[in-house]
């Protein structure tokens, strides 16, 4: 198996939850590697502002459906301030 990297955002790098859900869904892959770092930031930063593990789960379940069906950025999001 080949161990392949995954890009980071342009302030932010991939947390390990992210990383492993990344790792392990192809197509959620190949569709991350796709976007602009700005954006893949943008997802990143959304996902680690969650308060609740509950919470981040769920975003990265919203963000992995989202990629597949073509929306790029984390929608009704005011955006990452660290950039």
């Amino acid at each position: 198996m080949i161990k392949r990297s995954i890009s980071n955002g342009v302030a932010h790098k991939v947390p390990i939850d992210l990383h492993k859900m990344l790792s392990s869904t192809q197509n959620v892959r190949e569709v991350w590697e796709d976007i602009t770092p700005l954006a893949r930031n943008e997802w990143i930063c959304w996902i680690i502002s969650a308060k609740k593990l509950e919470t981040r789960n769920r975003r990265m379940k919203i963000m992995s459906e989202n990629l597949i069906a073509g929306k790029r950025r984390p929608c009704c999001w005011a955006g990452c301030m660290h950039r």
